[in-house]
């Protein structure tokens, strides 16, 4: 029997490709998807989009949406006890759950809090994606496919116009040296919308643009179809 994996979803391209290689192994399953969700905007944190994008990123993976609900101002302690919630939730819907994958790919310090933070809640943390190649896994996510909308850039690694360009070639070839081509490092965050992977795309359209703490420039995403 597989084994049921929870996969922490971001609904950007990293956690694409972390589920396009879960369900490639034949011993495991996803069963579920945990998103960190910033209530007093309803969107996903840090990425600025909207939950409604993000409910019909996982209806469209067919998977069900668990969510991790934390208010603007949150500090690391609000944070974990809102995780450690949505991983209940996910373990009564699915009492052998033990696990959830990350698409994280090289920064240490993250993956060793993550398992900290997963020792302390009795769960194991799963990188399926760790130390491959960014500049390959950012070909092959476009190669595949693929679809991504840049929706926010950290612009004191990248320019601000970057923000709300599609993930494609012509991008990837743009990028200024030092900037990892999959953001590893927070340059920027993408929302995935179509895909092998998906029953349908997500039509998304590019609405307003706001530059929050001075630094980070979003786009806000429209899904064309609830307009």
């Amino acid at each position: 029997m597989s084994t049921p994996i929870l996969l922490s979803w971001s609904g950007g391209k990293d956690a694409t490709l972390a589920l396009e290689r879960l369900r490639a192994d034949p011993d495991r399953r996803v069963a579920g998807l945990l998103t960190t969700v910033t209530a007093d905007y309803d969107r996903i944190s840090m990425h600025g989009v909207r939950r409604s994008i993000l409910q019909r990123q996982a209806e469209g993976l067919g998977l069900p949406l668990y969510v991790a609900q934390i208010p603007a101002v949150a500090d690391n302690d609000l944070y974990e006890a809102a995780f450690a919630d949505a991983l209940a939730a996910a373990r009564r819907a699915e009492p052998g759950l033990d696990t959830i994958a990350f698409g994280d790919l090289f920064l240490g310090d993250v993956r060793a809090w993550r398992e900290a933070q997963l020792a302390r809640a009795g769960w194991h943390g799963l990188f399926p994606l760790w130390g491959e190649d960014t500049a390959s896994l950012a070909r092959h996510f476009v190669a595949r496919g693929y679809r991504a909308i840049l929706c926010c850039v950290d612009t004191a690694q990248l320019d601000a116009s970057f923000c709300g360009r599609d993930y494609d070639s012509a991008l990837l070839d743009d990028l200024p040296r030092g900037v990892d081509p999959c953001g590893e490092n927070g340059e920027f965050h993408t929302c995935a919308h179509a895909g092998p992977l998906w029953r349908e795309p997500i039509e998304l359209a590019r609405g307003e643009r706001v530059l929050r703490d001075g630094r980070f420039q979003y786009v806000d995403l429209l899904d064309r179809d609830a307009a």
